[in-house]
């Protein structure tokens, strides 16, 4: 895709769907509790392949590029007594680890076979019932196999409890996760580094509720980085002031770093992203972004962009993403001027120089690759390869972003 240079309209509307990650923890909860109602699902394509797989609950499930559904379902297709289920994807999804998950789950007495090579999809799970209700796994790989373990919890007969060992990378989106089965019922506590889940009861499974998915933060991220870059007002439908998400730290983040405040509507769901007009850019911008590693390839480009120095660090999860995000990003951040050193869970500027002419971005498969490069071209026309991956996890943002451009003459 041609992304010729552009202007940021002033004072826009975008509305964009429900969560990813709320969406795809709540798929899980209702297939397994039938006590659901869910409003405002994403319409990611990662959501659409969840769904698909749990309606269908067929014998060979193909996820393609899902991660979440791949580690989702590894737990939950470990649970249904004489169901065997093979759980394939995408070639690079067989490149990405599920060991750590697989073990614990192996722990607790499920039975799982890798077809192919060992500690990676795809995977043969012959269901079983788990008793074991006490397990440990490493804290610092993937937020995502705790929750994979978090959201069977109560349907074990005897709970669970997790015993976390080390350092505990994106722990928002553990906390957005015992939250979420709170509010539907399920008795839960995180204390240190130790969480317990109470089974649910047949009392608490018969209460119907319905739950209306917030807008997805790691998807306003990209308007804040055209907000910081273009200095324009932009407004976003179905986002709370207060977050269960762990990418809402982009307030933050922006606010302190790119003087874009964002103000919150009492009235309605929406938030308004305002540049501040009087903001002096900092000399240093040092973050660590283990909380939030989803947003650091947009962090990166917005001060690349700007030109502003920065120094990000707790990134050691973005290695086993669609791709080797650490990687990509320095070749790609290098076509835009900015050099830039990387390390196991680091990123930082070496210097900046102009940018490249004809500037061709690679995504490598990866959605937020497109997404984050996007808004450069309020600097220079710029290409985007591949630039349908955005429908993993964002279908419409083509149509969103385009509507927010006026062109340059």
């Amino acid at each position: 895709m041609n992304l010729k240079k552009s202007i940021l309209k002033n004072n826009q509307t975008v509305e964009i769907s429900g969560s990813k990650s709320i969406s795809n923890r709540l798929l899980i909860l209702e297939s397994l509790f039938n006590n659901l109602e869910i409003g405002n699902l994403s319409n990611s394509e990662d959501t659409r392949l969840l769904k698909k797989a749990l309606l269908e609950n067929p014998e060979i499930a193909d996820i393609g590029n899902a991660g979440t559904a791949m580690r989702f379902l590894t737990s939950y297709f470990s649970i249904f007594e004489g169901k065997t289920t093979i759980l394939t994807g995408s070639e690079r999804m067989k490149e990405r680890p599920i060991k750590p998950l697989v073990d614990a789950l192996k722990n607790l007495g499920a039975e799982i076979q890798y077809i192919e090579n060992e500690g990676f999809p795809p995977l043969k799970i012959i269901g079983k019932k788990l008793t074991k209700n006490s397990v440990k796994i490493s804290a610092n790989v993937s937020s995502q196999f705790i929750t994979s373990l978090l959201l069977i919890g109560a349907k074990l007969e005897n709970g669970l409890e997790i015993e976390l060992i080390g350092e505990i990378t994106s722990r928002p989106y553990l906390e957005m996760t015992l939250k979420i089965l709170k509010e539907i019922g399920i008795s839960c506590e995180f204390n240190g580094n130790l969480i317990k889940i109470l089974p649910k009861t047949e009392k608490q499974k018969s209460s119907i509720i319905h739950y209306e998915i917030e807008s997805d933060w790691s998807s306003a991220s990209y308007f804040y980085s055209l907000s910081a870059i273009g200095r324009k007002i932009i407004t976003l439908k179905n986002y709370k002031n207060v977050s269960l998400q762990g990418d809402a730290l982009v307030k933050k983040i922006y606010a302190e770093n790119f003087g874009i405040n964002t103000i919150s509507d009492d009235s309605e769901p929406m938030i308004s992203l305002i540049p501040n007009d009087d903001f002096e850019f900092p000399k240093l911008i040092k973050l660590n972004m283990n909380d939030c590693p989803d947003i650091a390839q947009t962090v990166c480009v917005t001060a690349s962009t700007l030109k502003i120095p920065f120094h990000i660090y707790g990134l050691s999860t973005l290695k086993i993403k669609e791709t080797d995000r650490l990687i990509a990003l320095q070749n790609e951040l290098k076509k835009i001027g900015c050099r830039t050193e990387i390390t196991e869970d680091s990123i930082m500027v070496l210097r900046f120089s102009e940018p490249e002419k004809n500037i061709s971005i690679q995504t490598y498969g990866d959605h937020r690759m497109a997404m984050s490069f996007a808004p450069f071209c309020l600097i220079e026309t710029l290409n985007i390869e591949n630039e349908d991956v955005v429908k993993k996890s964002y279908p419409d943002f083509w149509r969103d972003f385009g509507s927010l451009m006026e062109k340059t003459v």
